[in-house]
């Protein structure tokens, strides 16, 4: 399932493909805004997936590409109070940031991404197809 707007004027739709999503380090700062699970969902398969090397806990980076190959990633949309959206892009360290995501239905919500600077230093993970993916992976190996 996928959004395709906010249920509310007062609510935004923000895309989290990361440590904010359910079960991982960063979720508690999400829910304390009070924000809600809306669904899971894919990106556009415009976008590529980067392990940042500088982060405690570890974080991936979202960086939109011009050129193929892009690859759809797997995000969480919650829906957030939109005073509370501020209050969350002020606390996105570079090279983290936020802006508009296309969703594999062509819809946009708003949500995490990465300065493409960030991917030179970063490792490409694309292939796992997202951050969860990765991690098991990762605990698997």
């Amino acid at each position: 399932m996928t959004p395709s707007i906010p249920a509310s004027s007062h609510m935004i739709m923000v895309a989290v493909c990361g440590g904010h999503m359910q079960g991982l380090p960063l979720n508690a700062e999400l829910v304390a805004l009070g924000a809600i699970f809306v669904c899971e969902a894919k990106t556009a398969a415009i976008y590529r997936l980067f392990k940042l090397p500088q982060f405690e806990p570890p974080r991936p980076g979202l960086v939109r590409v011009n050129q193929p190959p892009g690859q759809a990633i797997a995000v969480e949309i919650w829906q957030l109070p939109l005073e509370a959206y501020g209050t969350l892009v002020a606390r996105v360290p570079p090279p983290l940031c936020f802006g508009t995501l296309t969703l594999s239905n062509g819809s946009q919500v708003q949500g995490f991404l990465c300065e493409s600077y960030a991917a030179e230093h970063g490792m490409d993970i694309s292939a796992f197809g997202g951050w969860r993916a990765y991690l098991q992976s990762v605990q698997s190996s």
